[in-house]
């Protein structure tokens, strides 16, 4: 009897917070589930089509879902080989307690701090081909002949749209990181450091290893979060030109918005949230493997 009223007064006491989590987080996705199976505009009863969304979604070319998709893992691409490598070096490099440690670590993460939008609105400008800071510093070292229409062009839309998402995380990982460097025992690094280990050493064979599993988290939080990526896309391109930098998020916000099939675009968040959680699983398997 005892027990049984322990049990209830810890049920009671996590009622709300489950109440939260579904009716926030389990409640939606139903809902989502529920009305990709519908043809639907919004407004009057929506048809029963079953699986017709996510057939068409694979084979209409002109939703552009794969093309949409393939830029989202090209942006995680770059995220995992390119941003988290360099956060990687800017943790490892500040938990040494260098000088103005810091004051580089607000440095970095500054960007962060600031909203997607002011972020957006900032890149446009220094890619602006008239006054833009890019276009004005090729003319200034005689190389004229490489300015573009930055976020106009086919050839390099996609590009700079991974350059601001590279630059404004790059921070947010190295954060992770620098956590994890921080807390490897000092007894660790001496011990290898009297052993005839260099620094570079040091952080290969001892510090890495020991916070792999905070780079896992860094890995599944930079390959989902390019998935769902949205503000920087709609703010620097809105998905052109010609969809070359559309993202499944844009293409979400297309579906909804612009030609009133929400059926459609519940089927797209579906499956946005199946490859989060696929890449997710994944990501966490591939380093237990390792391990």
């Amino acid at each position: 009897m005892k027990k049984l009223k322990k049990g209830f007064a810890i049920f009671i006491f996590l009622l709300p917070g489950l109440f939260l989590f579904v009716s926030i987080l389990i409640a939606p996705i139903a809902v989502s589930v529920y009305r990709s199976l519908y043809d639907w505009n919004g407004f009057s009863e929506g048809t029963f089509i079953g699986f017709g969304n996510y057939i068409e979604l694979f084979t209409n070319g002109s939703i552009k879902f794969m093309t949409a998709l393939k830029n989202s893992l090209i942006l995680a691409f770059f995220s995992v080989f390119v941003q988290l490598p360099f956060a990687l070096l800017l943790a490892l490099l500040l938990g040494r307690g260098i000088k103005r440690e810091k004051t580089f670590l607000s440095i970095f993460f500054m960007p962060v701090l600031i909203s997607t939008v002011v972020i957006g609105q900032l890149w446009l400008k220094i890619y602006n081909p008239d006054y833009g800071l890019l276009n004005r510093f090729l003319d200034f070292v005689h190389l004229g002949a490489w300015k573009h229409t930055w976020v106009g062009e086919v050839g390099t839309a996609l590009g700079s749209v991974i350059v601001p998402t590279i630059w404004q995380y790059v921070g947010y990982h190295m954060l992770l990181m620098y956590a994890g460097v921080k807390g490897v025992d000092i007894d660790l690094r001496e011990a290898a450091m009297l052993d005839g280990a260099t620094k570079w050493q040091v952080d290969r064979y001892i510090v890495i290893p020991i916070i792999k599993p905070i780079i896992r988290v860094s890995v599944i939080f930079a390959v989902t979060g390019s998935l769902k990526t949205y503000d920087l896309v709609r703010i620097l391109t809105e998905g052109g030109p010609f969809q070359t930098t559309e993202v499944p998020s844009t293409l979400l916000e297309n579906m909804l918005f612009l030609r009133n099939r929400y059926g459609m675009g519940s089927t797209i968040s579906v499956m946005l949230i199946i490859l989060c959680f696929a890449f997710a699983l994944a990501i966490t398997a591939a380093f237990k493997e390792k391990d």
